[in-house]
């Protein structure tokens, strides 16, 4: 899943592409070093603004700005993935399409079957709700503004650690819940969900792989890490990995 996150926030800061299909189809993993590659580019797109020009982030928090752009096809991504804001038939959405996408994936791998199992789109839109509850308004807004039927039945939340079994670790939790947002903007970015609590095993100095050999290449950013804050750079790269690089950031403030 880290190396996952990686490669969509490469992706969507350096090339400013939403993959519009991350699915564990479209994922290759080498069984030997554990490399992991996103593949199957065929419904990916640039998404552009109004301007006409790539919607690079206007801050680094949130994906793509929501400013009104080009129009895109709101039937995309495979259905147990599509994010709801598709399913509501929006066409201005961003790249944290992708990122719920990959929620979805995370949170299949935890339960060994896919989290909502829709048999067309209105099934999947309940299959949602039976999780994350019934939308509010404002989040029905979030995801399409242009959306006006509100008949929902009213569905409570179902919590997070009932979803999962008893000894599923907090962390991994977590890390879903903030993945699976309705309102786009409440997703964490890419990079913020590499910098998750979860991922701290990978960034301890002597972490391996089961079969003993080293993890592959998980700290060589470069350019998606181009207006990331020093804190969040501080949590991406381990300590140890930066004085073998010779790499210096300043410290957060007040520490």
């Amino acid at each position: 899943m880290f190396q996952i996150f990686r490669g969509l926030a490469y992706i969507h800061t350096v090339p400013g592409v939403c993959h519009r299909d991350v699915k564990p189809q479209n994922l290759l993993v080498d069984p030997l070093t554990h490399q992991v590659k996103l593949c199957d580019f065929g419904s990916a797109k640039v998404l552009v603004c109004a301007s006409g020009s790539k919607c690079f982030r206007l801050s680094f928090l949130y994906p793509f700005s929501m400013v009104k752009g080009e129009a895109n096809i709101s039937y995309i991504c495979s259905r147990y993935y599509r994010a709801p804001e598709l399913i509501f038939g929006a066409t201005e959405y961003t790249t944290s399409i992708d990122i719920w996408s990959a929620g979805c994936v995370l949170a299949e791998l935890l339960l060994s079957l896919p989290l909502f199992p829709g048999e067309n789109a209105v099934d999947q839109l309940v299959e949602i709700i039976k999780v994350l509850g019934t939308p509010t308004r404002e989040e029905i807004r979030c995801m399409n503004p242009n959306y006006t039927d509100f008949r929902f039945p009213q569905i409570k939340a179902h919590p997070w650690h009932k979803v999962f079994h008893k000894r599923m670790p907090p962390e991994a939790i977590d890390l879903a819940s903030r993945l699976l947002q309705y309102s786009p903007s409440l997703r964490c970015t890419a990079l913020e969900a590499c910098a998750h609590p979860f991922f701290d095993e990978l960034r301890e100095p002597n972490a391996r792989l089961p079969n003993g050999r080293p993890l592959p290449p998980l700290f060589n950013f470069k350019q998606e890490l181009s207006g990331a804050s020093p804190e969040l750079i501080n949590r991406l790269i381990p300590e140890h990995v930066r004085r073998q690089m010779g790499l210096s950031f300043p410290h957060p403030t007040g520490t």
